[in-house]
């Protein structure tokens, strides 16, 4: 693993104290509460009042959701190599400004067209002021000892985003329409302009593990943001770890969109669907807090897999115990231990494997699939369903989940960690 020798455990970069960077992370775990609860999952409590409003099936709108997510995937890739080349600071700025217009401009609009138009941009933005750019940032920032630290807080604080705006969304369409519900996110949103402007800085000094790589070949010399990207390509590791994750996300995805339908199917109540499903963005920040604990004993692969099994078994338990209460709480229990730990182990992974110059390519070239499986899964999903059933549908997660456990721990020529 690289090391960062000779940093103390509260120090920043370049040995300087780690105050401002703590100030940076406090507020990243705050814009990125925002980001993800006015940018993505609001969009869930404004699909049926948009549709009635703009005379269109729910189908259509949420495709537009689709086409967001979709537009932040092919973004990724470009958005990495200008972090990696001029950093964070103005990216995420003049993405949150972006953002900030486009939920008025989304407030604004009277067809599907404006909608989808409006949709493409917002994964766009997204794509410049979420995870992917925040742990970029806290990557070039910190050293192995105080990194994992750092994006557990922001992963843990950015976990409530539902919980807390999807019932704040909901309260503003009963009280002011989904027009001015949108007005009011924006403003909301803006607060994440300043924010970023003020904390988001480069590190005052060299990254100390930016002259070590463990990839062969590259250790004991200075590396380059495109050469990082260039051995990423070439490593059949790193393609291992991108299938791992590409199966995982598809499966995670699929399961976030069919839960509800799934328990309802089995004779659950409405309500007691709705408040089950609800359990997995609290229990993503509890599979969080048991990776970061975890790995102080255990590899992060090792911890990764275990996690991916029990989902796997978890789905197959919903299949044949999701009709019962007990069943479908539990099942979802397990299942939802995994949900936010993709997050969090990417980031460790891919430093300790390939450094940290270079890294937000060589995050973006990873995210862009995985974001892809994620937009398209539950369409996927859903043509399985409307063929088979929810069984079928679940053993197929459940499949998804099992090859994540064997990739992540699959050796080609070497460890992931």
């Amino acid at each position: 693993m690289a090391t960062a020798t000779g940093v103390p455990a509260d120090a920043g970069i370049g040995g300087r104290p780690a105050g401002r960077p703590g100030r940076m992370v406090a507020a990243l775990a705050v814009t990125q509460t925002i980001g993800y609860g006015t940018l993505y999952y609001a969009y869930a409590v404004l699909l049926e009042p948009m549709a009635a409003a703009l005379g269109a099936s729910t189908a259509a709108v949420t495709g537009a959701l689709t086409a967001s997510v979709i537009a932040g995937a092919l973004a990724a890739v470009p958005v990495g190599r200008w972090l990696d080349r001029h950093g964070g600071r103005g990216l995420m700025t003049g993405g949150s400004l972006a953002a900030t217009a486009l939920l008025i401009a989304w407030s604004q609009v009277d067809t599907v067209g404006q909608l989808y138009a409006v949709m493409i941009g917002i994964g766009v933005t997204g794509a410049m002021v979420l995870y992917e750019p925040a742990f970029a940032v806290i990557v070039s920032w910190y050293a192995p000892p105080r990194r994992d630290p750092a994006l557990l807080a922001v992963t843990i604080v950015a976990g409530f985003a539902s919980t807390i705006f999807l019932p704040l969304t909901g309260l503003l369409v009963a009280r002011l329409d989904w027009r001015g519900a949108l007005l009011v996110l924006a403003v909301v949103h803006a607060s994440t302009v300043p924010l970023h402007a003020a904390a988001v800085r480069r590190p005052p000094g060299p990254h100390p593990d930016r002259a070590a790589s463990r990839y062969a070949g590259g250790q004991g010399r200075p590396d380059r943001p495109r050469g990082a990207t260039r051995r990423a390509v070439r490593d059949a590791r790193f393609w291992i770890l991108v299938s791992t994750f590409v199966v995982h996300g598809a499966a995670t995805s699929t399961m976030t969109v069919h839960l509800v339908g799934f328990l309802t199917d089995r004779g659950h109540a409405a309500t007691f669907a709705t408040t089950v499903a609800g359990l997995l963005g609290i229990l993503s920040v509890t599979g969080r807090l048991v990776l970061t604990g975890a790995r102080r004993r255990l590899s992060v692969p090792t911890v990764l897999a275990v996690i991916f099994a029990l989902q796997a078994a978890a789905a197959l338990g919903l299949a044949a115990a999701g009709g019962t209460r007990v069943g479908a709480v539990l099942g979802v229990a397990a299942f939802g231990l995994g949900f936010g730990v993709a997050s969090l182990a990417v980031p460790a992974l891919l430093a300790d494997r390939y450094g940290t110059v270079g890294y937000a390519a060589v995050a973006g070239l990873l995210a862009a699939p995985v974001t892809l499986a994620k937009a398209t899964a539950p369409l996927a999903g859903a043509l399985l369903l409307h063929r088979t059933g929810y069984g079928a549908l679940l053993a197929a997660v459940a499949g998804c989940c099992a090859l994540a456990a064997a990739g992540v721990l699959t050796r080609a020529g070497g460890h992931l960690s």
